[in-house]
């Protein structure tokens, strides 16, 4: 075991040290933050600029149905012809002209009002215009039917269906949505995780046997150990690199919007102005509450779990192949068997846990080891039996050990062969030695 201890210890400095290692580590925070803040500041700079639509109303009938925002001013152009008022709005470089005509019903005024623009109008825009003129041409037509608008509207009843298990446990949609995006965003963070580290275990791998220390290493230490300590020491340089970046990214976070007054992590949405500030009020405090409800500490220690369980095992298959062949571009072909469960196991999570999590499919996929750590950590935001998630955590460290073992098979042999790409039957003969 000492001589393990001292491989991680090896490995994790060796990692650490690397000028490409800190500089990634200091630059990819930087990167990361100022594509935001650029994406805020464009945004801003967007949504500050005041778009005049001029209206002109031929019909009379919508003369004080358009509201004015902080984004959006109307113009109401009377006494004027169409052909006049195109060329005002467009020597005015108004963002649009609103052509209402005098229609004989106000089911033929539906197909015939036209918006003139220079460019092709945002959607969001247009999808306010319509609504505003859908609401009133609805009024007027029920009014024309003897039919109080007014009263039809207060008769209208919204459904908000409550939401209990069998065992009285109330629960929301809201509450499925965060259940859904903690469960797509640890399962998202442990497949990245994996494609980042496990590539840089197998890019050590292969410098050292490339440069041949590997042949000193070798004559003093059992390749199960070297094997272990590449994998421990690489992973907690991992985990260095990821808490710097949060800790980084936190911290010029802060920066940019105490100095620059611009928040990088928030792009205001088409809709913010649509939406009153008791209603995000409201909105915030059911977040909170229902963050509140979930089970923390469960989700907590079970990611923790099969976050370690999930990359130790891709892990070790990225030290054997590293181990298998000479250069980098001989890994292509031992590529494909490693990724192909994690991409499965993503679209897994993403198309059935969310349509059921629960389900038969749902179900098996979280106890195979190559795709549980990332179904099972997006089922159980939903409420997994405790003996579920043991289970598969269980079968998870198993199948760890099981294939660190079948790995430094391969690693052993594979670190002293030189100048020959490896076949699987190659790979199986080696396992028998």
């Amino acid at each position: 075991m000492n001589h393990l201890s001292l491989i991680i210890k090896r490995e994790y400095l060796n990692k650490v040290r690397n000028k490409s290692f800190i500089i990634m580590t200091f630059l990819s925070p930087l990167i990361m933050v100022g594509i935001f803040t650029l994406v805020a500041y464009l945004s801003q700079l967007n949504n500050d600029k005041v778009k005049f639509i001029s209206v002109l109303d031929e019909s009379g009938l919508f003369t004080d149905q358009f509201t004015d925002t902080p984004s959006l001013q109307f113009k109401l152009l009377s006494n004027t012809s169409l052909e006049e008022a195109k060329s005002a709005s467009e020597e005015n470089s108004d963002y649009g002209l609103l052509y209402i005509p005098k229609t004989a019903t106000i089911d033929d005024l539906s197909k015939a009002i036209t918006f003139y623009s220079e460019d092709s109008p945002s959607l969001i825009v247009m999808d306010d215009i319509e609504d505003a003129i859908e609401e009133r041409t609805n009024t007027l037509k029920l009014r024309e039917a003897g039919i109080d608008a007014q009263t039809i509207k207060d008769l209208r009843i919204r459904i908000d269906a409550n939401l209990e298990t069998f065992q009285g446990e109330e629960t929301s949609k809201l509450g499925s949505g965060l259940k859904l995006a903690f469960g797509g965003a640890a399962g998202y963070l442990l497949f990245m995780f994996i494609i980042i580290y496990g590539n840089m275990i197998m890019r050590s791998v292969i410098e050292e046997k490339t440069s041949r220390i590997i042949e000193v290493i070798i004559s003093s230490v059992k390749p199960i150990k070297l094997l272990l300590g590449k994998i421990f020491g690489t992973t907690l340089a991992g985990i260095t690199q990821f808490l710097a970046w949060v800790i980084l990214i936190g911290v010029l976070s802060a920066v940019v919007t105490s100095i620059l007054g611009i928040d990088p992590s928030a792009v205001p949405s088409p809709q913010q102005e649509m939406i009153e500030s008791g209603g995000m009020e409201s909105v915030a405090q059911d977040v909170i509450m229902e963050i509140a409800n979930l089970p923390l500490a469960n989700l907590i220690v079970m990611f923790i779990l099969f976050f370690i369980g999930g990359y130790l095992l891709y892990a070790s298959l990225y030290a054997a192949i590293g181990a298998a062949v000479d250069s980098e571009t001989d890994t292509q072909q031992f590529m494909l068997p490693i990724l192909m469960p994690l991409i499965l196991a993503v679209y897994v999570g993403f198309f059935t846990v969310i349509e059921n999590p629960h389900g038969t499919v749902s179900q098996v996929f979280s106890y195979i080891p190559f795709t549980s750590p990332v179904v099972m950590l997006m089922r159980i935001p939903f409420g997994v039996p405790m003996w579920q998630q043991i289970l598969s955590v269980v079968i998870l460290f198993a199948t760890f050990i099981g294939t660190v073992w079948f790995a430094a098979k391969i690693y052993r042999v594979g670190i002293l062969m030189y100048g020959k790409k490896p076949s699987y039957k190659e790979l199986i003969k080696w396992l028998k030695y």
